[in-house]
């Protein structure tokens, strides 16, 4: 039972991914397509957090936790130049 419904929210959470991608290609400006990448890393977190409990291992952890580092300061970085125009003060 729990594997049907860990194939089911495979399923769902990658079609919210897609339509993620969506919005990433035609956001009508620059902030929606900066949320659209921030909602599209979570969704990668949580394909991959999804596939590792599916095939039962405890390695693709790691790549969860790099990944959801590497997309916050991804995020943080590209609003911060949008509002000030530059990254580094």
């Amino acid at each position: 039972m729990i594997t049907i419904a860990l194939y089911i929210t495979l399923t769902l959470v990658g079609l919210a991914a897609l339509l993620n991608v969506y919005r990433l290609v035609q956001g009508p400006d620059a902030p929606d397509r900066i949320l659209a990448l921030d909602t599209l890393y979570i969704n990668g977190i949580a394909l991959i957090i999804l596939l590792d409990l599916v095939l039962g291992t405890r390695l693709y952890l790691e790549v969860a936790l790099l990944m959801a580092v590497t997309g916050f300061v991804g995020t943080v970085a590209m609003a911060k130049y949008l509002k000030r125009g530059s990254v580094i003060e």
